[in-house]
């Protein structure tokens, strides 16, 4: 099969890439644009490591195929800092060790971005709710919620 030829735009950027036509976007993000945060738990959408906001929609990028990008707006964790700056997420999943592994932090950190855009002030119950799609198995999950929920406050300008 022929290679594809894609043009979307990721993280603010236009972006042209050639992928093959069953390959997916995880795949395309890491193997043919080096965007190799994105990580790939499971394959099969159930763990949330390959998180990407596509279209302003929270998905699994191990589920999308790499033409369907075409026109699209992705969001990887590489667009989470700007400017050399650590997004409050970011510093704060650091500041009280949300992560050990490593490999579902930019899953969760992506969709607790996502989370954050739609919603700047939510309770326990809903950072949980918006990030059980998202699998560790290295820490407990409160450190995670507690910087989703200390993020949050200081984004309000209350910390």
């Amino acid at each position: 099969m022929a290679r594809r030829h894609v043009s979307t735009t990721i993280n603010g950027e236009a972006v042209d890439f050639l992928c093959e036509p069953h390959q997916t976007l995880l795949d395309a993000l890491r193997d043919e644009l080096q965007l190799t945060g994105t990580k790939e738990g499971c394959g099969t959408g159930d763990c949330g490591a390959c998180s990407v906001v596509f279209d302003g929609r929270l998905c699994c990028s191990c589920l999308i195929l790499a033409p369907e990008a075409e026109g699209a707006e992705v969001e990887t964790v590489e667009g989470i800092a700007t400017g050399g700056e650590l997004h409050p997420l970011q510093r704060h999943f650091l500041e009280e060790a949300a992560l050990q592994c490593g490999i579902c932090t930019p899953g969760f950190l992506v969709a607790a971005k996502a989370l954050l855009d739609s919603n700047p002030d939510p309770s326990e119950t809903e950072v949980r709710f918006a990030l059980a799609g998202n699998l560790c198995r290295c820490t407990g999950y409160d450190k995670i919620i507690r910087a989703v929920l200390d993020s949050a406050a200081e984004l309000r300008g209350e910390a």
